[in-house]
C-alpha cells in the first residue's frame, strides 16, 4: 500500500457533516473506476499489439489525431523504422495501421481525461474548503502519481523502438504496477473519507494486509506473463507440460533470470500464487466464520472471497482458450477488482488516529 498520511482527512471525515465529503468520495471512486477504464483499454492495446503505434511522446500536441492524409503517412512511416513493423508487421496496410495506432491513441487520450477529471473537482473542492490543505497535499500527491503513469508508460513504450519487437516485461510490470498504487490509493483515501464505522472485534489487519501484498504480487506475476506472452503456451490445466512441476524451470543461466525472463517458469509462479491465494482465502474464510465473525466491515471476507474464486475460473479458462481478447480483458478487470475490494476491507477495519 503507498503511504499517505491521512490524519486530517480522518479528522474532517470524523467532524464534518458526513454529506460536506460525500461529493469528494464519489470523485475519488469515478477517478478509480476511470483508472480501471484506462487498464482494460492498456490490455487491449497490449493485446493488439497496438501499443507501438505511436513512436514519440506529445504530452500536448499528441491529444490532436492524424487529420490528413499527410498526417496519416507521417505517423505511418515512422512506425515503419521500429523493429516491430520490420520483422512482423512488414506490408501491413494503412488501414491496419489505423486500426492499431486508434487504440493507442485512446489509451494515451484517455490518460489525459483522467488527469482533468483529477484536477478540476480537486480545485473546485479545494476553493470550496471541503478539505483542509493537510489533506490535499496528499491529493496533490495523488496527482503526481497519476502524471508519472505517463512518463513509465512512455518509458515503457520506447522499450520496444529499437531493439525489441515488443514492450520490455519489466517495464510493463512498472507500469502496471503504478497504476494497481495509484487505483488502491484513490480507494484507501476515499474509504478513510467515509464515515467512522465500527471496528470489529476481531479485526485482523495484518492478515488482510497480508491478502493485499499478495494480490498485488500475483498482479504483477501477471504483467510477466502477458509480457513474455507465456500465456499462449502450456494451455493445459491442472497439469503443465505434462506434469504438476514441469522440468525446465531453471534453464536460464543466472537462475534468478527464470523468474522473470523464462515464460514456463513465470507461468508456473503465477499459477502458484494463484494456488496460494485460493488457499489462503480459504482459511480466512473458515477462520471467521467458526468465529462468526462475518458481520460488520469483515463483511468484505464473502466478497473477496467470491472473487476469487471468480479470478480463479476465469484465470484458467483464459490459459485453456489460449488468451482471447474478451476473457483476458476480464481477468485482468477482476484482478484489479479484487484488490481494490481487498483494499476497502482493510481501510474500514484500520483503526483511525484520534
Amino acid at each position: 500500500m503507498p503511504v499517505v498520511s491521512l490524519t486530517s482527512a480522518e479528522s474532517v471525515a470524523n467532524f464534518s457533516p458526513a454529506d460536506r465529503m460525500r461529493p469528494v468520495r464519489i470523485w475519488l471512486y469515478v477517478v478509480a473506476l476511470m483508472v480501471l477504464a484506462m487498464v482494460v483499454v492498456g490490455g487491449i492495446t497490449r493485446l493488439t499489439d497496438s501499443g507501438l503505434s505511436i513512436t514519440e511522446w506529445k504530452p500536448i500536441s499528441g491529444v490532436m489525431p492524424p487529420l490528413s492524409d499527410a498526417d496519416w503517412q507521417a505517423e505511418f512511416q515512422n512506425y515503419q523504422q521500429i523493429p516491430q513493423y520490420k520483422l512482423l508487421n512488414e506490408g501491413m496496410s494503412l488501414d491496419a495501421f489505423k486500426f492499431i495506432f486508434w487504440w493507442e491513441w485512446a489509451h494515451r487520450f484517455l490518460g489525459r481525461v483522467i488527469g482533468f477529471v483529477f484536477a478540476v473537482p480537486f480545485l473546485v473542492f479545494l476553493v470550496q474548503r471541503r478539505f483542509s490543505w493537510n489533506l490535499a497535499a496528499p491529493l496533490a500527491g495523488l496527482f503526481v502519481l497519476g502524471g508519472l503513469q505517463g512518463a513509465l508508460g512512455w518509458w515503457m513504450v520506447s522499450s520496444g523502438l529499437q531493439d525489441l519487437t515488443s514492450v520490455s516485461q519489466y517495464r510493463l510490470a512498472a507500469h502496471l504496477g503504478a497504476a494497481l498504487l495509484l487505483f488502491l490509493a484513490l480507494i484507501w483515501v476515499a474509504r478513510r473519507l467515509g464515515p467512522a464505522r465500527p471496528l470489529p472485534v476481531d479485526a485482523q489487519q495484518g492478515a488482510v494486509t497480508l491478502l493485499l501484498c499478495l494480490v498485488y504480487l500475483q498482479i504483477i506475476a501477471g504483467a510477466f506473463v502477458a509480457g513474455l506472452d507465456a500465456g499462449m503456451s502450456y494451455n493445459t490445466w491442472p497439469l503443465m507440460d505434462g506434469t504438476l512441476v514441469p522440468t525446465g524451470l531453471n534453464a536460464i543461466d543466472p537462475w534468478w533470470k527464470n523468474l522473470f525472463e523464462n515464460a514456463l517458469t513465470v507461468q508456473f509462479i503465477h499459477r502458484t500464487i494463484a494456488y496460494v491465494i485460493v488457499l489462503y482465502v480459504g482459511a480466512l474464510w473458515i477462520f471467521q466464520r467458526g468465529a462468526g465473525a462475518l458481520a460488520g466491515a469483515n463483511a468484505w471476507l464473502p466478497r473477496v472471497a467470491l472473487l476469487v474464486l471468480l479470478q480463479a475460473a476465469l484465470g484458467i479458462t483464459t490459459l485453456l482458450l489460449a488468451v482471447p481478447l474478451p476473457f483476458a480483458l476480464g481477468h485482468q478487470a477482476l484482478a484489479f477488482m479484487l484488490a481494490g475490494a481487498v483494499c476497502a476491507w482493510l481501510a474500514d477495519i484500520t483503526p483511525r488516529r484520534a
